[in-house]
């Protein structure tokens, strides 16, 4: 499979994912921006591998074939069972959403999002891409770089506008990480959501950095900052520890009450 067709491939099951319901082969040609022709041959092939079905008047959908190998994958993830039931006690103890991410080349791609309960909350997926600049786990992710290695990064790195709060100018953003890095976590205030904060620290694992960050609406967030700061931290130190690793940074002392 060429890569053009893989992207189809998956173009194809997020198309189903948007619609949440059968699609007709003329419906997914149109959601995919490709030729009728090529989206028989690889619903076809799909349906001949089990991955979807037919149903009411020539409507496709997925079968539950990938959901389970896609089940099957995760379960068998070597960190995200062991870091899970410490990124669990993170997101019921701050009621925020937290996630697991890390730095693929030029974006931070988010490993594992668990959701806070609350009706209004940060909303994200596994998979989702992120600047580096913008993101608080991108900042965590640059401030982990030595110095030698920041400098020409941020010098290079494209920084476009996400929101009228992102830092696009390289010596503010590193000013930026400078104070993150003395403080021991990072911040951004509405610089990738509008009127989201979140706050991210780095820890290392197997000698490559992860970054874990809670979100939520900015207001909220900012009133508990002390309280998740010291609730991150304490996960950070958790995760170093299951990782045989120390903390990349002091933890920071104990949640104040009330």
């Amino acid at each position: 499979m060429d890569v053009k067709s893989a992207g189809r491939t998956l173009d194809l099951f997020e198309a189903f994912a948007r619609a949440q319901g059968p699609l007709t082969l003329s419906e997914l040609a149109r959601e995919l921006n490709a030729p009728a022709s090529s989206c028989f041959n690889l619903v076809r092939s799909l349906e001949a591998r089990g991955y979807l079905y037919a149903v009411r008047s020539k409507r496709l959908y997925p079968t539950r074939r990938l959901f389970a190998i896609a089940n099957a994958i995760a379960a068998a993830d070597p960190w995200l069972l062991r870091l899970e039931p410490i990124l669990t006690r993170l997101r019921d103890s701050t009621r925020e959403t937290v996630i697991l991410g890390k730095r693929d080349g030029g974006h931070i791609v988010y490993l594992d999002v668990l959701e806070g309960p609350q009706t209004i909350r940060y909303s994200a997926r596994a998979g989702d891409l992120k600047p580096l600049h913008s993101s608080s786990i991108g900042k965590a992710a640059l401030a982990a770089l030595g110095d030698a290695e920041l400098a020409p990064m941020l010098a290079s790195l494209p920084m476009p506008q996400v929101t009228p709060a992102t830092i696009i100018d390289p010596e503010e953003l590193a000013a930026d990480l400078a104070r993150g890095r003395k403080r021991g976590y990072f911040i951004t205030r509405g610089e990738n959501v509008a009127d989201v904060a979140a706050i991210a620290a780095a820890v290392r694992v197997d000698d490559e950095i992860y970054g874990v960050a809670i979100a939520g609406p900015m207001p909220r967030m900012l009133d508990e900052l002390d309280n998740h700061a010291s609730a991150l931290a304490e996960a950070r130190a958790a995760i170093a520890s299951a990782a045989g690793e120390p903390p990349l940074r002091p933890a920071l002392p104990k949640r104040t009450s009330g």
